[in-house]
Formats: structure tokens, C-alpha cells, sequence
């Protein structure tokens, strides 16, 4: 058997931010094993992590779509579920060894628990016209990381865009977001990730490490204030370090339970 818990990342609120599936195991299942729990749950992400000792774990990360590199909300997920139920009450940083993207640590400070991960280089790519058609507006700029980041000149804009799946699944870029700056926030995005069978990300960490790089340089400060603008919604509080990019939000469990799979 394995114990799963579902939280919801990047909010205080049941039913918002982003959901993710953290399965505890004692041992990795077969990557079909785990690529098949992440597709009935249907979350963008379903973690798996093995404890080495009470702040130490290995993760790793699914989509419905097969393995990925990084993701933010369901390492926040993950270590929340850790403070809530297995973590001793002295500690206060979780460290997680991942298969791609190295340590990673999660470090509890009163309700918001804040990860340090690695900023992606952007590169500066012409718009195109493929842009335009697979978004339904055109951005006013457009670079290039692990991601797609696509600028564009108002919140409303990002808000109200209802993109076609197919077409951005045709642009470069693992995952492609839309971003623009905001009013009550420094920054507004939405994150779509059709390649890996997920049609809209919630609230994309690993996504904000392009989208926080790119603001940070462009407003000139590195605190910002981070909203992503899907129907569940998420805030991010998060700073720029230049290689590193830092961010902080809370969460809230959802349920737990046990999958009835043993391998």
C-alpha cells in the first residue's frame, strides 16, 4: 500500500492554488507505476518521495504526461505534508535530493514555506505570428528558457486569453506562460503545459523561476508579488538572487489516504 495526501499549494484556501498528490513509498515504483498514478489523478503533478531521515527525502515529480525536471508547488506540497505529520517539531528546513534538478530545500517559516530553486537563463526570441494564433493576442516580446515566457501588455490580456491547446503545443518550449504586470500584484501569469497533457498548470512554481527572473530585471527590484491568474488562482511570494530564485507560499491539506497498489 501506499500513503497518498492531496494539498493544495500557493493558498490558504481548500479549492484553490494548485493541487498536487505526494505519494510516500518506501522505494521508486516503476516509472509506469508512478506515470499511471499521475494520470488518474489528473493533477498536473504527482510527487513521489522516499525518506532518508526526518529532513531528508528523495522526490521525484509526474505528470499525467510522463516525468518532469521541476516543480514548485508539489516540493511545497510535499514538505507540507512533511511538517504537518512526520517532521520533528525542531525542525525547520526540509532537504529533498532530486533525480534532475539536484537539492532542493524547503524551509518552514511560520505559515509560508519558502523553496530556493534554480533561476532559468532566458534568451530573447522573435514573436511570431504561430504566438499570436496559439495565445489569441500578441505579445509585445518573447524568451526563451526551459519555457516559453511570453510578455504581453496587460493583466486583462493574460486573464482573458483563452488559448488554443494545439497550437501552443506546435511552439517551442517544455511548458508556455503568459505574463503580464499587474496591479495588485508586481506580476500577473497563467501557465499552460499541453505537451505534458495538462491543458492549464494552477499555479506554476517552476514556471515563476522564468517569469520572477524576467520581472525582477525588468521592474528593478527583487521582491516581488507574484499572482497566477487561472480560475483556482495562487500567490507567490518570491525573491530574485540572480542564479537562484526563491519562492514562498503557504498551503492547506486536502485529504490522505492509501493507494491500493503494491509493487
Amino acid at each position: 500500500m501506499i500513503k497518498m495526501y492531496i494539498a493544495d499549494a500557493f493558498t490558504d484556501q481548500l479549492f484553490k492554488g494548485n493541487p498536487a498528490a505526494i505519494c510516500f513509498v518506501d522505494h521508486w515504483p516503476s516509472e509506469t507505476t508512478m506515470k499511471n498514478i499521475a494520470k488518474e489523478n489528473r493533477f498536473s503533478e504527482t510527487a513521489f518521495a522516499i525518506r532518508q531521515t526526518p529532513a531528508h527525502y528523495l522526490l521525484r515529480w509526474f505528470t499525467p504526461g510522463g516525468e518532469i525536471d521541476l516543480c514548485g508547488h508539489a516540493t511545497l506540497a510535499t514538505a507540507f505534508v512533511i511538517f504537518q505529520t512526520a517532521a520533528s517539531a525542531k525542525t525547520a528546513t526540509i532537504t529533498f535530493t532530486t533525480t534532475m534538478s539536484g537539492d532542493l530545500t524547503v524551509t518552514k517559516d511560520g505559515d509560508l514555506y519558502q523553496m530556493n530553486f534554480p533561476s532559468y537563463d532566458l534568451k530573447q526570441v522573435p514573436v511570431t505570428p504561430e504566438m499570436t494564433a496559439a495565445f489569441g493576442a500578441q505579445p509585445r516580446a518573447a524568451y526563451l528558457g526551459r519555457d516559453l515566457l511570453c510578455i504581453f501588455d496587460s493583466a486583462a490580456t493574460v486573464k482573458n486569453m483563452n488559448p488554443d491547446q494545439e497550437k501552443l503545443a506546435q511552439l517551442d518550449g517544455l511548458l508556455q506562460h503568459a505574463t503580464a504586470r499587474g496591479r495588485d500584484f508586481d506580476c500577473v501569469s497563467r501557465s499552460f503545459a499541453p505537451k505534458l497533457a495538462v491543458a492549464e498548470d494552477p499555479v506554476c512554481g517552476s514556471g515563476h523561476c522564468h517569469i520572477i527572473p524576467y520581472w525582477a530585471q525588468k521592474l528593478g527590484k527583487k521582491h516581488l508579488v507574484a499572482y497566477q491568474a487561472s480560475q483556482r488562482g495562487g500567490i507567490l511570494y518570491c525573491d530574485y538572487r540572480g542564479k537562484e530564485t526563491t519562492l514562498a507560499g503557504k498551503a492547506v491539506l486536502y485529504s490522505r489516504g492509501q493507494l491500493n497498489i503494491e509493487e
